[in-house]
């Protein structure tokens, strides 16, 4: 596998080559590893302070905040690592609110013997997607553990931002009439890791759809600030998101099967491990319910993003089965989409 920003930005030279315990015990090997690694990346105002905690301004209203841990295996895989995973994932916790992201922090848990070169390579993600996302890591911390008692590093970020005046995005919020936009195909992260993991390949790369939704919710909020819930449906994938949805409105939800995009590569993916996409973490999607007299135009303004290219309508919200999500089949039949059992796929994000 290539990784050109690696390749354009050699790794710092330290005095080990891997992590040491002593890399997380507050001395000189610390403060190498901060001094090389991670400030020349994450480097800005509040940050270059140095202190246990950063001290920020706050423009007033209400605050966004969210944490998350990332455990991924394998780090790296087609279209993505655990450092942008990192990011992208926090950005669009806080994003989903309705909020504009602002500051994170990033904790890294390393295991002795870490290369610090895919530290390096990692960071540098980091850094991109920090960028991209226009957010600021502002504060941090790294923790060194023995051999054997992590899988190479996890990464924890939280962060929060700014939620304007007049949003009230919930779960809670959906009504009868309204319609269910999909910002595009379903399954490209899980299915990435997975084909990774087990050593799968085909014609075409399987890759991730990792990346940062603030923009295009920023987009979104311009046609109407009236969006009723929005999620980025990642573990459990839309199936369990629509669920939630469903339950917490005491409303149905009444899917158009024929309208539910997936690549052709990762639709043969999941037939051969037996996966339904529905069920597949998505990093880089989200889902937006709407009152039926705006979908259009959102839908418009979605697709005019990036990230919103292969946005569509892919059902409504009934006072039809509340609480059930059903989808209508190439048959013309409904058949119900429940809430998964266990975990079908661990450790993808």
């Amino acid at each position: 596998m290539d990784f050109p920003e690696a390749l354009s930005c050699p790794v710092p030279i330290l005095s080990h080559d891997t992590v040491q315990l002593a890399h997380g015990a507050g001395g000189k090997l610390s403060n190498e590893m901060i001094d090389k690694i991670f400030l020349p990346r994450f480097m800005n105002s509040t940050l270059e302070k140095m202190e246990d905690q950063a001290v920020l301004e706050n423009p007033g209203g209400r605050i966004a905040f969210s944490t998350d841990t990332f455990v991924v295996d394998p780090i790296f895989f087609p279209g993505g690592d655990i450092g942008d995973l990192a990011i992208n994932g926090t950005v669009n916790d806080i994003a989903m609110s309705g909020a504009m992201p602002k500051y994170l922090s990033v904790g890294f848990i390393l295991e002795e013997g870490l290369p610090f070169e895919t530290l390096h390579r990692i960071v540098l993600s980091m850094e991109k997607a920090a960028k991209l996302a226009g957010v600021q890591i502002v504060t941090g911390d790294t923790k060194v553990v023995n051999r054997g008692s992590c899988d190479k590093l996890f990464i924890n970020t939280s962060g929060f931002g700014f939620v304007p005046n007049g949003v009230n995005i919930s779960a809670s919020n959906l009504e009868v009439g309204d319609k269910i936009l999909l910002s595009g195909t379903l399954a490209d992260h899980g299915m990435a890791v997975m084909t990774t993991r087990e050593g799968l390949s085909f014609q075409s790369t399987v890759e991730s759809d990792t990346a940062g939704l603030n923009h295009l919710v920023q987009d979104m909020l311009g046609v109407s600030t009236d969006i009723h819930a929005l999620r980025d449906p990642t573990r459990g994938g839309l199936a369990t998101t629509l669920n939630e949805f469903a339950s917490s409105s005491a409303v149905g939800i009444q899917l158009y099967g024929d309208t539910i995009p997936v690549k052709e590569n990762v639709r043969g993916a999941c037939e051969i491990l037996g996966i339904d996409p529905l069920y597949v973490a998505n990093e880089g999607k989200l889902v937006a319910i709407v009152p039926s007299d705006v979908a259009d135009e959102m839908l418009e303004v979605m697709q005019d993003n990036e990230h919103g290219k292969s946005a569509t309508i892919i059902g409504e919200v009934t006072d039809r089965h509340p609480g059930i999500v059903a989808m209508q089949t190439g048959l013309g039949a409904n058949r119900i989409v429940d809430m998964p059992v266990g975990e079908q796929l661990p450790r993808i994000c």
